[in-house]
């Protein structure tokens, strides 16, 4: 069975999730948080993305978006290999990571067994986009990502997780990432 999953209708929004190599907790400074926050703002900014809901855990990102060009694949294409590259030399040149000798030889690791990539692979290849076809359907995603922090652990209320939209949805807070809530 294929491991890649397709965008069906290219208009439609969709809820997808992805994750580092080998669900490395990378997401555990605000300087990578930050270049997630900053790369998806420009993506709404610059690339028709439509941002619904987000959170970024410390291993992985979901996502409620749409692609106002109609385009969702390029457009999680385009996020993906901009953001790879941005967090690898981020991590590479942070003289302050301590894990950095590890990371980097997870993520060469990674590469070596995937033949698309060269020297480091840090998202995993597979998104599983889930269309939302509902208003139900959304919101039971929405309520799925803002509780991600809560049943991990990390905080008891959902708007207490900084990278999250709950944050938007529950306190009309924008400071990390505006969102499209309309």
């Amino acid at each position: 069975m294929s491991r890649k999953y397709k965008f069906g209708e290219s208009t439609g929004a969709y809820f997808i999730s992805f994750a580092t190599v080998y669900w490395i907790d990378v997401f555990t400074r605000d300087m990578y948080f930050s270049i997630i926050t900053a790369s998806l703002d420009y993506c709404r900014k610059n690339k028709g993305m439509e941002i619904y809901g987000y959170c970024i855990m410390p291993s992985h990102i979901h996502l409620i978006f749409r692609s106002a060009e109609a385009d969702p694949s390029g457009l999680i294409r385009d996020f993906k290999g901009f953001t790879s590259r941005k967090m690898l030399k981020t991590i590479e040149e942070n003289a302050q990571e301590s894990r950095k000798e590890w990371m980097l030889w997870m993520f060469e690791k990674a590469a070596k067994k995937n033949s698309n990539v060269k020297n480091r692979q840090f998202w995993q290849q597979n998104n599983k986009p889930i269309e939302l076809w509902s208003l139900k359907v959304f919101e039971q995603k929405l309520n799925y990502i803002h509780n991600n922090p809560v049943v991990s652990g990390f905080v008891t209320n959902p708007v207490d997780w900084k990278y999250s939209s709950a944050r938007n949805y529950g306190n009309n807070d924008d400071t990390i990432l505006e969102i499209d809530k309309n």
